[in-house]
């Protein structure tokens, strides 16, 4: 009775985590172009990802969608918005500004499916650019360079990402700067994600030394 139904549950709850760890792990150590493919060609794969991300951001203080939804109140109504790796459409739930939400599978309605270095948008056409916990992929400098040709110069790049992943925040910032981002503000105070504000200064320069990098996100077995 009860205690198989709890030992079920366990054991599901385990299975979950053993397939949510290996899906993180293909979705960091491929291209955003070869991660379309794998979760169109299963997209139960990608809902069952998306419940295992969920259940880890739960156990933290603060979600960090709610902080770009802070920010973003905090800003005229009026600024256009493209959320990449929108998820579940936390942000542009939480938000009046138009958001234009961009991801590989259609979790809601309002999703656009697409490969995060090419969204259907014209250059210079919105004014903030959110990356809340998707920058992922081997291609970082392709989808960061995709940002910017979507963005007006002088608009925002809005990161939301976990702290583990940074190696050195100081290397990433200069990675930016060579795509035409300047770091205009840093929230480092939170040990479980940074939230990096960059404004767009122009396009991206000719490509000299490593890539942005974010080490892949390991999560704990629990």
């Amino acid at each position: 009775g009860d205690r198989s139904a709890a030992l079920r549950a366990r054991m599901e709850q385990r299975l979950l985590g053993a397939r949510f760890r290996y899906l993180n792990e293909q979705l960091y150590s491929h291209s955003s172009r070869d991660a379309a493919q794998l979760l169109r060609s299963d997209p139960e794969t990608f809902a069952l990802y998306h419940r295992g991300f969920a259940q880890q951001v739960q156990r933290w203080p603060q979600h960090p969608a709610d902080s770009i939804i802070s920010y973003l109140r905090h800003r005229p109504a009026s600024l256009v918005v493209a959320d990449f790796g929108c998820g579940d459409c936390r942000v542009a739930r939480g938000v009046r500004n138009k958001v234009y939400c961009f991801d590989l599978l259609p979790l809601c309605p309002r999703v656009t499916v697409c490969d995060m270095a090419q969204v259907p948008l014209p250059d210079q056409s919105v004014d903030v650019a959110v990356f809340c916990l998707s920058l992922m992929g081997t291609n970082l400098h392709e989808i960061l360079a995709e940002a910017n040709r979507v963005l007006r110069t002088g608009g925002i790049l809005l990161v939301a990402e976990v702290a583990s992943r940074f190696e050195d925040v100081g290397t990433f910032v200069g990675a930016l700067a060579h795509l035409g981002f300047k770091s205009s503000s840093k929230d480092l105070s939170n040990s479980f994600f940074y939230l990096l504000e960059f404004t767009k200064t122009g396009s991206p320069r000719p490509w000299r030394g490593p890539p942005p990098r974010l080490k892949p996100c390991r999560y704990k077995r629990r």
